[in-house]
């Protein structure tokens, strides 16, 4: 059998109605660091923001992700911990008061003793599931390494696959490692981001050669593709005969901006699959917009190096945000990229959700 034979009492820590629904598929935005301009946690916005977040519809929220910015593990930045609790306890309070709840994600970085703490540290704060970053490992270190360094983190708590794309700090990660990864009982997802048609079929083909495709969900992280990620059908040959599956959801840096109208794309995709109906021209139209409107926000002309700050500039529009600094004084938008979310501000006004967020922004921001 192997490792992954260990005990499965940690799924536990998840509430059964929140696992059914991220199976079903959620949109889990990917949670900026809100700043003042002198880089301190604001938390009047980021309190807000997640306010919106959960207002819009959204079933989860991922902290300490790439989105987050890695640097507050820095401990002389020290806002790992701080904002994890922070964050864990505004959505407690408000999905109590709204009557809702959503599944509450940490990010969790560096090599095994760092990623041990990290997750031992989400756990206590009251997350459900950790999403694994392996970009402190090495391209060479092998695939036993990165699969014992998982099996230590599923021991503290559930578990959550993550292909990040090399451009900002990911690594090739093989059809082996996904393999073997599927097999244990206590991955609940993965989060798909390397911004490759084939790496993405590595993932789902794994997956369902594992025999595990109805417990471990797939989601879209792959902000180019979203709307060809969600209305797609995989249809996978494996040695227990055809496999039909779906990428159910997205946990996107993307998803952290016009929260509301992803919610009601990911409805129209999940429309779309219950009724087996053909994808409409017009949905495929709108996700070349969205992925035109992602490559000004992200700064995929400049290798993405713009990514964070487009994110904080369009929060910092809507007025959810009251900075768009970095934790990084040099991160900051890159030449010219300002002019570009003008123009697909002005081309897609249907993408944004800026009458949502003006009719609330009072009541979020408290």
């Amino acid at each position: 059998m192997g490792w992954w034979m260990g005990s499965t009492r940690l799924l536990d820590a998840v509430p059964a109605e929140l696992l059914v629904r991220f199976r079903r598929g959620i949109v889990i935005p990917a949670m900026p660091l809100a700043l003042s301009a002198r880089r301190h946690l604001d938390e009047r916005h980021q309190a807000a923001l997640i306010r919106y977040y959960i207002d819009a519809g959204a079933g989860g929220l991922a902290v300490g992700v790439h989105t987050t910015q890695f640097a507050i593990r820095d401990q002389r930045i020290g806002l790992f911990e701080t904002l994890l609790r922070f964050a864990s306890g505004v959505a407690d309070t408000w999905c109590e008061r709204e009557g809702l709840s959503i599944l509450k994600i940490a990010g969790i970085c560096g090599r095994t003793r760092q990623a041990l703490h990290e997750a031992v540290l989400a756990r206590d704060a009251g997350y459900h599931a950790g999403l694994i970053s392996l970009g402190a490992f090495s391209a060479t270190e092998p695939v036993p390494t990165l699969i014992a360094h998982c099996a230590a983190i599923a021991e503290v708590m559930p578990i959550i696959g993550f292909y990040l794309q090399p451009a900002v700090g990911g690594r090739i990660l093989p059809y082996r490692f996904w393999r073997e990864l599927a097999e244990d009982r206590r991955l609940i997802g993965v989060k798909i981001a390397p911004f490759s048609r084939y790496q993405t079929l590595d993932v789902i083909r794994a997956v369902c050669d594992s025999g595990r495709a109805d417990e471990v969900a797939l989601y879209t992280g792959n902000d180019d593709a979203i709307v060809a990620d969600l209305v797609t059908e995989y249809a996978i040959e494996t040695p227990r005969g055809p496999q039909r599956v779906r990428i159910v959801g997205g946990l996107l840096g993307q998803w952290a901006v016009w929260t509301r109208r992803a919610v009601e794309l990911l409805g129209e995709a999940h429309r779309l699959r219950l009724g087996d109906q053909s994808v409409p021209q017009p949905l495929l139209t709108l996700g070349a917009r969205i992925t035109d409107a992602n490559a000004a926000i992200f700064d995929a002309a400049h290798g993405y190096a713009g990514c964070i700050p487009g994110i904080h500039e369009v929060l910092y529009r809507q007025g959810l945000f009251a900075s768009t600094a970095c934790l990084n004084p040099a991160e900051v938008l890159s030449p010219g990229q300002a002019a570009e979310i003008d123009r697909v501000y002005g081309a897609y006004p249907e993408l944004n959700d800026d009458a949502f967020v003006s009719a609330n922004l009072g009541r979020w921001l408290g």
